[in-house]
């Protein structure tokens, strides 16, 4: 945690390199909590993959998606509802100006915090000096990376012509049909929010199952009811093969199995966007995939130099990107030296149902020490009324010894929301038992996490 050129003059006391959420809440926070003289680069647009094209976008196309089933459950209520096709037109209309709002939202902001705004590409020079696409150098005490990640798309599928998840939100028109190509969150959405919307969708993963990294027990149940829902999904299949044709894209995978799809998104991973930026000639170390390599405090090897956010590759989450953007600033320019937590950070998967989870997997935690795990399954009592299968997972993983509740999944509607909550207690260290002693709210889905007395196994 320590800086120099503390001797010489420069333009700036701070340039951030990046207009997403990290670099925005460093320049906001550092400028107007701190009195530093700030710019900011961004070579698209301000708000970053988040609010562009990820995070808001994402879950936009979620509610628009979830009505048909909506419209269906109504009808098992008595309203008499008609459903027309879906508009895609209409709805990426909505979803443009609304994007364009939060850009406006994110860039006054910045304005108010009085941080110049450089609508441009930013390269490193040196370790104080960042050259602009427009020709023009600026110097700053300190620099801070913030240029996020891109999808990652092998070269068979740029020849064919298939679109990444950044692409989605352009279309034109909805495809009939599509294949999807992945098995983590990104691809598992997108999954089923094109089925939602009537898409015939197909999806390949290469792997034994979806959403590697979450708990065992999730994962398959949200692979059994995205197939019931609809989703043509496949593991251990990837493409061999793929060529434009007519009417789409030829594709044959492993399985022996070839279509055409109209569409073929790939969603296989993301890849930290550094290319390009000049920070291997300063000495700033990258990782294996080209992601930042920082210390507890986001600083690089050259000292002037931070980074936050996606391209450093801890945990890709717009919060945690946020919380290491405004740590950064506390740090550098508010003399408190604080430390982004990483530690218990929890997230959800926006597939429908939705997938909540905070902390351990139950693989992760038998690996480290006794547990017991308690879970459920049942019909929600909004599904069962409706005559639907659906069925939502309750799951507390917790320590023998200790009896703290090392992680909860959460596989149903309202999953994220009910998450964070339950992230609070375990963040505090609740303890198995204080979960017990909370009345359960009724008739709730959530009142399952109070009310599981006894373990389904233990290991």
């Amino acid at each position: 945690m320590t800086g120099d050129g503390d001797a010489m003059t420069f333009d700036y006391d701070l340039f951030v390199i990046g207009g997403g959420s990290g670099g925005v809440r460093a320049a906001r926070i550092a400028a107007s909590e701190y009195g530093a003289k700030v710019a900011l680069a961004e070579e698209y647009r301000m708000g970053g993959t988040c609010v562009i094209r990820g995070c808001v976008p994402k879950k936009l196309m979620v509610f628009a998606s979830s009505y048909a089933a909506a419209m269906e459950d109504a009808r098992s209520y008595g309203w008499e509802v008609t459903a027309g096709a879906f508009d895609w037109t209409a709805f990426r209309a909505r979803l443009d100006a609304e994007l364009d709002r939060l850009e406006g939202v994110y860039r006054a902001g910045l304005d108010g915090a009085g941080v110049t705004i450089h609508d441009s590409r930013a390269t490193m020079e040196d370790p104080h000096t960042v050259r602009l696409a427009t020709g023009e150098t600026v110097t700053a005490k300190h620099i801070l990376i913030a240029t996020g990640g891109r999808p990652f798309l092998p070269e068979v599928a740029v020849s064919a012509g298939a679109m990444t998840s950044n692409d989605i939100f352009k279309m034109e028109a909805l495809p009939r049909s599509v294949l999807i190509v992945g098995g983590g969150f990104i691809a598992c959405e997108f999954a089923c929010i094109l089925n939602g919307m009537g898409v015939n969708v197909t999806q390949y993963y290469r792997g034994e199952q979806i959403l590697r990294g979450f708990d065992g027990e999730a994962r398959g149940h949200i692979a059994e009811l995205m197939r019931e829902s609809g989703v043509n999904l496949h593991v251990g299949t990837d493409v061999i093969e793929m060529k434009p044709v007519d009417g789409g894209t030829w594709v044959k995978s492993t399985d022996g199995r070839e279509a055409v799809y109209e569409q073929v998104v790939y969603a296989t991973g993301r890849v930290p966007n550094t290319e390009g930026l000049g920070l291997d000639k300063l000495g700033v170390k990258l990782g294996r995939k080209g992601e930042v390599v920082v210390d507890e405090w986001s600083q690089t090897a050259v000292p002037s130099i931070y980074a936050v956010g996606d391209v450093t590759d801890r945990i890709n989450l717009t919060p945690v990107a946020i919380r290491e953007g405004h740590a950064f600033a506390d740090t550098v320019f508010g003399a408190k030296a604080v430390k982004a937590d990483h530690d218990l950070v929890a997230s959800a998967v926006f597939t429908q149902p939705e997938f909540g989870t905070v902390g351990m997997t139950e693989e992760e935690a038998r690996d480290q020490r006794p547990i017991e795990v308690y879970a459920t399954s049942f019909r929600p009592m909004q599904s069962a009324f409706a005559g639907r299968p659906d069925r939502v997972m309750m799951k507390l993983v917790v320590c023998t010894e200790t009896r703290k509740v090392l992680g909860c999944h959460i596989v149903a509607p309202g999953a994220g929301e009910m998450i964070q909550l339950a992230a609070i207690a375990i963040k505090m260290g609740a303890t198995k038992e204080d979960f017990d002693r909370t009345v359960a709210v009724h008739p709730v889905m959530a009142e399952e996490l109070v009310t599981l007395r006894k373990p389904v196994r233990a290991a």
